[in-house]
C-alpha cells in the first residue's frame, strides 16, 4: 500500500487498529479524488483532549475542545492543479487532528462503532483539507454525499 498518511499518537498509545483504519480510509480517499499517484500525504495526529483544545486556541483562537481540526497546506483552488506544486519530495497536503477520547465518546452516543466515528474524523478532516466546508447547507449536502460515498465503498456503516 503506498503511503498516505504520517500517523503521530500525541500524549496516547500508539495502536495499530487505529493506524489500519486511518490508511484505509485514506487510501480510498486519495483514489476517489485521483491523487494516489501524487507524491502526497496526509499528516495525521491523533491525541488527547486537552491538546486539541490548545491547538484549537492556538490556531483558530477558539478556547474550546472539539473532536477534528484539519489545517490544510494548499488553497482549493492550488488543489485542481495540485501536480504542479508538487515534486519529487513527498509533500504532505495538511493535517487532521483527531481527539481518540471524542470519537469514543460519540460512537457511544451515536450507537456506532469506534471504527465507523474515526473513519468519519478522517474522511471529513480529509474532506476540509480539499477545500470543502459545511457552513452553506448547499455546501453541507455536498460534503457529506462525499464522506458518505467514501464510508460505503468501504462498507463502514452508522
Amino acid at each position: 500500500m503506498e503511503k498516505f498518511s504520517e500517523i503521530e499518537f500525541r500524549e496516547i498509545e500508539e495502536n495499530k487498529d487505529y493506524e489500519k483504519i486511518i490508511n484505509t480510509v485514506l487510501e480510498e480517499c486519495f483514489k476517489t479524488e485521483k491523487l494516489e499517484n501524487l507524491n502526497v500525504y496526509m499528516s495525521i495526529i491523533l491525541t488527547i483532549p486537552e491538546e486539541i483544545r490548545r491547538i484549537n486556541k492556538e490556531f483558530r483562537n477558539i478556547d474550546k475542545e472539539t473532536d477534528v481540526l484539519s489545517f490544510p497546506m494548499f488553497e482549493k483552488e492550488e488543489l485542481q492543479n495540485i501536480s504542479e506544486y508538487i515534486g519529487e519530495i513527498p509533500e504532505v497536503l495538511g493535517d487532521i487532528v483527531v481527539s481518540i477520547e471524542r470519537v469514543k465518546q460519540q460512537a457511544e452516543e451515536y450507537g456506532h462503532s469506534f471504527e465507523r466515528e474515526l473513519a468519519y474524523m478522517i474522511v471529513h478532516g480529509f474532506y476540509h483539507i480539499m477545500g470543502e466546508d459545511h457552513i452553506e447547507e448547499d455546501d453541507k449536502i455536498q460534503m457529506r454525499a462525499k464522506e458518505e460515498n467514501i464510508l460505503n465503498k468501504l462498507n463502514i456503516k452508522r
